[in-house]
């Protein structure tokens, strides 16, 4: 249990650490640098995506399923993506100021991450998936990386507008505090649902491309060449880390 906890506690102490920047810089990340920390998550999402739930969640079903194994791949994939086009259409953002949208956005994609992160330790605890302590580090690993990067974007453009560091750095710091609720709300919940473990974690995995495809990217521009290289050195990264260490 004390491995789960950090597993599960790790993201959001990095989410915490990049909101801390507040009180170390006087301006905000320039446009490229931000556009490489924006790849480099998007990149580190999407390798999470892949090696950390969809094919442990294939190599699951495979099993009992065989040929038709994608089935229940398939479905959670596309139900994650649902779930999060719909919290998308439905929440009310017409009237926030970008700063508020940019944390509200952040904190909405929080919620898929600790839900991959609880589902990973759930097949690891109940034993519902071909998943190793090592595997569920990792991925915990990888998206702790690329949090510490929206700690910084939410908190200082804040700082930037008149906010006091305090107030800026503990907002930064909420809208982390969604990821380990989800992960230990999901947790608990899988342990009640083992025998869907494969639709549980391509559910995730769905809701955190959905994350890449329609937050993440846009934000890393198409002007140049930047966001596409950051990208790929941050999906190798984690590839790298998940097949040797997992």
């Amino acid at each position: 249990m004390i491995e789960i906890s950090k597993g599960i506690l790790l993201p959001f102490f990095v989410i915490s650490l990049g909101s801390a920047c507040v009180f170390l810089m006087k301006n905000q990340f320039n446009l490229k640098i931000r556009q490489i920390l924006t790849g480099l998550a998007a990149g580190i999402m999407t390798a999470a995506s892949v090696w950390s739930l969809l094919i442990p969640a294939l190599e699951q079903s495979s099993a009992s399923l065989g040929r038709l194994a994608f089935l229940p791949a398939t479905g959670g994939f596309l139900l994650g993506i649902g779930f999060l086009l719909l919290l998308d259409k439905f929440l009310p953002v017409e009237n926030l100021n970008s700063n508020a949208m940019m944390m509200l956005a952040v904190t909405l994609h929080n919620i898929p991450e600790g839900m991959a992160v609880g589902v990973v330790y759930a097949g690891l605890l109940y034993g519902g998936a071909d998943i190793t302590p090592a595997g569920a580090m990792v991925l915990a690993l990888g998206i702790a990386i690329q949090n510490f990067p929206e700690g910084a974007i939410i908190s200082m453009p804040l700082k930037a507008e008149g906010m006091k560091k305090s107030k800026s750095f503990w907002l930064g710091v909420l809208s982390g505090a969604v990821e380990p609720a989800a992960a230990v709300l999901t947790l608990f919940a899988a342990g009640l649902v083992v025998p869907v473990m494969p639709a549980l974690l391509s559910f995730a995995a769905g809701a955190m491309i959905y994350v890449v495809v329609k937050e993440l990217i846009p934000e890393m521009g198409t002007e140049s060449n930047t966001g596409v290289l950051s990208f790929s050195g941050g999906f190798a990264l984690m590839m790298i880390l998940d097949v040797a260490l997992g």
